[in-house]
């Protein structure tokens, strides 16, 4: 007490310190908290684990200190019902401070260094606890992301399907056409995609596509050990970071629904875009070290080929498309992509369907039915339609499949069927699917249906005929204004040859026929030198003047001729 030192009283002291004498009088005899700083040896309340714990509990850690606070605490609940109500805490605490003691160490997580330019990782995440739907249909889908190491810069694009070469593929390059880069190294976990993970020691560890791939853009492939995800921690983690931001985008636009994929591609590039603000100044250092990208592009894309059948249909990985009529017969080649299926004919694309995996437990196929490639026919014989094994799925939309059981109702089987597949018909050919469901269900409602009126109503407007242009030539000698003047009179033009001239007979020529009295046998009668020629397939060898034929009458040749 500093008013001691000075030689003041104990109370006087104790005044200026504010705190009773009594008080002042223990600091100065040295007995006020003399534990203070003291660990505490001994408990202040009886220990509810005494019976248990040594003897049960702790042998049971030490023979696998797997074992959780939980499921010791359970083995108590079980064994000893009633006795130990309320030590789930202190368990906790107890087994906590063992396995800190005794326990085995954890592992160490090292902190690494990013080179610019050097890796890049990719890898496929999915957006949990909230449902996208597409105009109204949940969609399936993984999110494919890709960052650089260094920078942190990133890519996101949606991907339908599973985890396959095509999407690392389309992913990975259209990742690199962002960037304006590659990387020296990419990164990702075992994807089955690239990796043969079940291959044995003589195959190669790398798929052939990815092998290609990175040979392409001059990569390094690598990959963290098998089961070890935190090892691709610099894109485990960003996964996190890029859905939060995801889900918040959603909330704030207060819906999950999009009219398309597209719409719900803008919102995810908006956030990524966000994200890669953050780094830019990094990024602008490390583009400098990324490699230049390569004239072109890998395919992205599977080759297969189809046949197209008599029913127009293609079979593709157990699913059944439709394709134009006019292709049936034909063999095609499919680009298969992760969202599309494009159909090649003699290298010209002729159709382009959206790529459909079959969903749901027990089903292994399925099908992609579009009544615009087959309506044409359909409507040649509409009666196919009743008992067609595709009607529900002819039916575009939910609203024709109600129009269809009200056609049914109110009209007899045959000519509802007309009815469903001229409107099909005009749906396609005119692309007013809407208008014609509308147009249907007002007449159903008021029983005024037609055939005809169908017809009438959506009858193309009539092509304006052409009026017949009457053009006058104006006169050649207008030309001759335009040439300078002359004093020299124009030479008159000679007067034109005849386009056919009689040909002139020469006298030295033999004739090839020798005209005759007409008869029943011919009026006409070829030389000798023509029948040689017919008979023999070409020109007569010339005979040397040594041998000579002997003479023959014209009586034998004029008989082969009217023979011919």
């Amino acid at each position: 007490m500093n008013g001691r030192d000075l030689g003041l009283k104990q109370a006087d002291a104790a005044y200026i310190a504010e705190i009773s004498t009594r008080t002042g009088q223990r600091i100065e005899a040295g007995t006020h908290q003399p534990n203070r700083g003291r660990l505490q040896d001994q408990r202040t309340v009886p220990d509810p684990l005494a019976d248990v714990w040594e003897d049960e509990l702790e042998p049971m850690l030490r023979r696998d200190p797997r074992l959780k606070p939980m499921t010791l605490y359970e083995y108590l609940q079980d064994k000893y019902p009633g006795q130990y109500p309320q030590v789930l805490r202190t368990l906790q605490r107890r087994v906590r401070t063992w396995k800190a003691l005794h326990g085995p160490s954890p592992e160490v997580m090292f902190e690494l260094r990013h080179e610019p330019g050097v890796q890049g990782f990719s890898d496929f995440t999915e957006l949990k606890g909230i449902t996208i739907t597409i105009a109204g249909k949940p969609f399936e889908h993984l999110i494919y992301h890709y960052r650089l190491g260094y920078s942190g810069w990133r890519y996101a694009q949606i991907i339908e399907g599973g985890e396959s070469f095509v999407a690392l593929s389309e992913g990975l390059q259209n990742a690199f056409a962002a960037c304006g880069g590659v990387p020296t190294q990419h990164r990702t976990d075992s994807l089955s995609a690239a990796y043969r993970n079940m291959g044995g020691r003589r195959s190669k560890n790398l798929t052939r596509l990815y092998d290609e791939l990175c040979d392409h853009y001059r990569l390094e492939p690598t990959r963290n050990n098998k089961g070890v995800a935190h090892e691709n921690g610099s894109i485990e983690s960003p996964h996190g970071h890029l859905k939060n931001r995801i889900k918040q985008a959603i909330y704030l636009r207060g819906s999950a629904d999009f009219t398309s994929v597209a719409e719900y591609q803008a919102l995810i590039d908006a956030q990524v875009a966000k994200l890669n603000q953050q780094c830019q100044t990094k990024y602008e250092q490390e583009k400098d070290h990324l490699q230049p990208l390569p004239k072109y592009r890998t395919p992205d894309y599977e080759v297969l080929t189809a046949k197209v059948s008599k029913r127009s249909t293609i079979d593709v990985r157990c699913i059944l498309y439709t394709v134009p009529s006019r292709l049936i017969g034909r063999q095609l080649e499919l680009h298969l992509y992760h969202d599309r299926i494009v159909g090649y004919l003699e290298r010209h694309p002729v159709v382009e369907l959206p790529r459909k995996r079959v969903s749901g437990k027990g089903k292994r196929r399925d099908r992609c039915i579009n009544y615009r490639h087959v309506i044409g026919s359909m409507r040649l014989k509409p009666r196919a339609f009743i008992y067609c094994t595709w009607q529900s799925d002819l039916l575009p939309n939910p609203e024709y499949r109600q129009i269809w059981e009200q056609l049914k109702a109110q009209f007899d089987l045959e000519q509802a069927a007309k009815i469903i597949v001229e409107a099909l018909y005009i749906a396609a050919v005119q692309d007013k699917e809407q208008a014609v469901a509308v147009y249907l269900q007002q007449q159903l409602r008021s029983s005024s249906l037609t055939l005809n009126r169908l017809k009438k109503q959506f009858e193309p407007p009539q092509m304006k005929q052409v009026p017949e242009l009457s053009i006058e030539q104006h006169s050649l000698e207008l030309y001759d204004k335009l040439l300078p003047s002359c004093s020299v009179p124009a030479e008159p033009l000679p007067a034109p040859e005849p386009l056919f001239k009689k040909a002139q007979a020469l006298p030295h020529v033999d004739p090839l026929g020798i005209y005759r009295i007409p008869s029943h046998a011919g009026k006409l009668v070829l030389c000798g030198i023509l029948t040689s020629l017919v008979r023999n397939g070409g020109p007569t060898k010339r005979t040397s003047s040594s041998k000579t034929c002997p003479h023959r009458s014209q009586a034998p040749k004029r008989k082969k001729f009217y023979q011919l």
